[in-house]
């Protein structure tokens, strides 16, 4: 798309030393999905900016690497109650540039401000332990103790279906272990970066701690792999994800990647109860969620009045514009986004599947769609939709269920509703996932458990206390006590 010669849009760069700043790069117009109304300009950000913008923050941690864990918690709380007070702001962006609903909007930016405080509040509770040296021989006389220590400067690189939470789990959790961090949002999620920069320095974060590097996949790649760079977390797909980690090579590497999340209802759940859950999964934030219910395998005698049920409360939902309050399902988050999900489908009808409900497109809005008897090789079964469709598919019985839950490359967060102890513990060994719910939808997150994927789902883990380890490393230290 060609920018109107007589259209004066924003130019978005970089944010660094406390303000944004003017730099040249390649250009791409940003495009609301509310409207299809290009907003904003997004500068690429050159490997050489990326040096300048990586260079100030490593100044800055070695200026602030010594700040006492009460002065971490104390910036975190700060930027906590900056957020709150731009949060009609920060929610009118996630409106206007991804098409989040306003109820979600909100959600998103309230649960922000509790996540830098719940990170304020776990690093004070934090330590390391005594390591028992002398259970050795040569030990004897020898005292041993680790802690916790920064990496230098963090890359957090993040994706546009919450430009603020996800920018937070990243940038909490480094300020908090005391690193300096640099964040290259998705394009898409620029302008909440951006704002979000603004907050942390309005709160009084020190300049350079947190600094945001505009562009795509070049600017992400060069962030990357910046020698200065000491560790890198990562959020998006798994594509993305095995080439950044190829371009950051031998440094620490945290990534929640892709997923195609199977939710397994078994025959003696509360089918009313589950698919009214396993629909707002599916469905809400537009199925753009990596945790969105995309697999659902149902025990086969319920599987007819599981299906009448989940098809009720998919009905249920309501599409339409993302300002209004009542709305459950905006814009997907671009025409783009809206044509690869829907060529999905046409590889799933085309294979011999058939819909139990039909979605309906007007530009970048996607109503709910349900398909049933579509086959395990259509690629809605192996890769991962983001978008609001979902799969049914029935079991014969418990191990029947686990296997197709199972038959996936990806493994990030699944769900099992069932009133049976037993099954709920043999889903709890079996099945392949990094977290796994009981009588609640894949999609249920909470920022105090640790949240990561297994298999090509990512390496590492999320969550408070288990983000601000794994953005920190352990130091050992021993004393011989007869020196």
């Amino acid at each position: 798309m060609n920018r109107p010669s007589d259209l004066r849009l924003p130019r978005l760069g970089c944010f660094h030393s406390g303000t944004a700043i003017e730099h040249a790069g390649a250009t791409q117009l940003l495009v609301s999905p509310v409207d299809l109304k290009p907003y904003a300009e997004l500068v690429e950000t050159p490997s050489e900016t990326v040096d300048q913008v990586v260079q100030a923050a490593e100044q800055a941690f070695r200026r602030h690497r010594k700040a006492s864990v009460a002065q971490r918690a104390q910036w975190l709380q700060a930027a906590a109650a900056a957020v709150d007070k731009a949060a009609p702001e920060i929610i009118a962006l996630l409106i206007r540039d991804i098409g989040k609903p306003r109820r979600a909007a909100t959600f998103e930016t309230q649960r922000s401000a509790q996540f830098l405080r719940a990170c304020a509040a776990a690093v004070q509770q934090m330590g390391g332990e005594t390591v028992p040296v002398d259970a050795a021989p040569a030990g004897a006389g020898r005292f041993g103790y680790t802690r916790r220590i920064p990496f230098g400067v963090v890359a957090g690189i993040t994706p546009f279906n919450a430009p603020i939470n996800l920018l937070v789990q990243k940038a909490a959790p480094a300020l908090a272990a005391g690193n300096a961090i640099v964040v290259k949002p998705h394009p898409a999620g620029t302008r909440v970066a951006l704002r979000v920069a603004q907050a942390f320095m309005e709160a009084g974060v020190p300049e350079n701690l947190l600094n945001v590097a505009t562009g795509d996949r070049e600017a992400a790649a060069a962030l990357a792999r910046h020698p200065g760079v000491m560790a890198v977390s990562y959020t998006g797909g798994t594509a993305g994800g095995n080439a950044l980690a190829s371009a950051a090579g031998a440094k620490k590497f945290v990534a929640e990647l892709g997923s195609n999340a199977a939710n397994v209802v078994l025959a003696d759940a509360d089918l009313a109860d589950a698919a009214k859950r396993i629909a707002g999964a599916a469905f809400e934030a537009s199925g753009q969620q990596c945790i969105s219910a995309q697999r659902i395998i149902v025990e086969r005698p319920a599987y007819a009045a599981f299906l009448s049920h989940f098809i009720e409360a998919a009905k249920a939902l309501k599409v339409g514009d993302p300002d209004d309050e009542s709305v459950d399902l905006g814009p997907m988050v671009s025409q783009a986004a809206a044509d690869r999900v829907m060529g999905m489908v046409r590889d799933a009808l085309e294979r011999g599947g058939r819909w139990a409900l039909e979605p309906r497109r007007e530009d970048c809005l996607v109503s709910p769609g349900i398909l049933v008897d579509a086959p395990r090789e259509c690629s809605m079964w192996r890769e991962e939709v983001f978008g609001p469709l979902a799969l049914v598919e029935a079991a014969d019985d418990v191990d029947h269920a686990l296997q197709l839950a199972n038959d996936s490359a990806y493994g990030l967060q699944g769900s099992v509703f069932t009133r049976s102890l037993k099954a709920a513990f043999r889903f709890s060994e079996d099945f392949e996932v990094g977290s796994l719910w009981v009588n609640e939808a894949s999609r249920f997150r909470l920022d105090m458990y640790p949240f990561g994927g297994v298999k090509r789902s990512g390496v590492g883990r999320e969550g408070v206390r288990y983000a601000i380890e794994e953005m920190s490393q352990i130091r050992f230290t021993g004393i011989r006590f007869d020196a």
